[in-house]
């Protein structure tokens, strides 16, 4: 078992990724603080876990408050001791408006979920990896953080900042043992999206990020990032430091 007696929080743990992350994280010995909004599925993910021998302990939070981010942090603390990995998969799509026509509503909730979200907790999770010696942050990103046009401008710009933000993070506290990587997904396979998102697309924006889309030999499965996050958690990845991992079959090659 790679992680063995780790202790993770994992945001966005509702999602499909986020539940692939929790749930091989736990297979791989750590326990593990799993955040999101919703209840059900954060039980489901804890009682499955439980029947395989693994800790999964759920946790009802706003990645968009502060006071949540915090708590979240606290509570794995309090039930465990000690945090040794955050792993930042909280986030948002957005509509694929270009920045002439991005409405300032679900601008600053892009933002604020995506690049705000992960940063404060970050400044949170440092105070206990500076306690402990050291300790690991993996920030899920996306190849829209590398490239220009892959989706809308406020998510283009929220992945960007989120890859500087591990890179200054890494540099800056890797004399005290903390590492902090990002992992970049190209096309991923996800749940159905709601038909109320789909509703409100900017479909001249869609349309112009997605020329690329049939460039994709096939989409990735969940497990395939969950696989990556875990070994940039491990010690067998103890010498890499601030690189954003793109993990998208090739997609970017071309």
């Amino acid at each position: 078992m790679r992680l063995k007696n780790k202790v993770v929080v994992v945001t966005g743990a509702g999602s499909k990724l986020g539940r692939a992350i929790c749930d091989m994280f736990s297979r791989e010995g750590a326990s593990v603080l799993a955040v999101a909004m919703g209840r059900k599925r954060l039980d489901e993910l804890a009682e499955y876990a439980a029947r395989h021998g693994g800790e999964i302990v759920p946790f009802v939070g706003d990645m968009t408050n502060k006071e949540h981010i915090v708590l979240m942090i606290d509570e794995a603390v309090e039930r465990f001791g000690r945090v040794d990995v955050l792993v930042n998969n909280a986030g948002i799509m957005d509509d694929y408006s270009p920045v002439g026509e991005f409405d300032d509503e679900k601008f600053e909730k892009v933002m604020i979920l995506n690049l705000g979200a992960p940063a404060y907790a970050m400044r949170r999770v440092i105070k206990e990896f500076e306690g402990l010696g050291g300790g690991v942050i993996i920030n899920i990103a996306s190849v829209a953080g590398l490239f220009g046009c892959r989706a809308g401008a406020a998510y283009t710009a929220s992945k960007h900042g989120l890859i500087g933000l591990t890179k200054n993070t890494a540099y800056m506290y890797a004399n005290k043992n903390i590492r902090c990587n990002a992992i970049c997904p190209g096309s991923i396979k996800k749940e159905f999206e709601s038909q109320e998102f789909l509703d409100r697309l900017n479909e001249s924006g869609k349309a112009i990020a997605e020329k690329g889309m049939s460039l994709v030999e096939r989409p990735g499965e969940s497990e395939e990032i969950a696989d990556v996050a875990v070994f940039l958690a491990s010690d067998g990845s103890s010498y890499i430091n601030g690189q954003a991992v793109v993990v998208d079959g090739g997609w970017t090659c071309y």
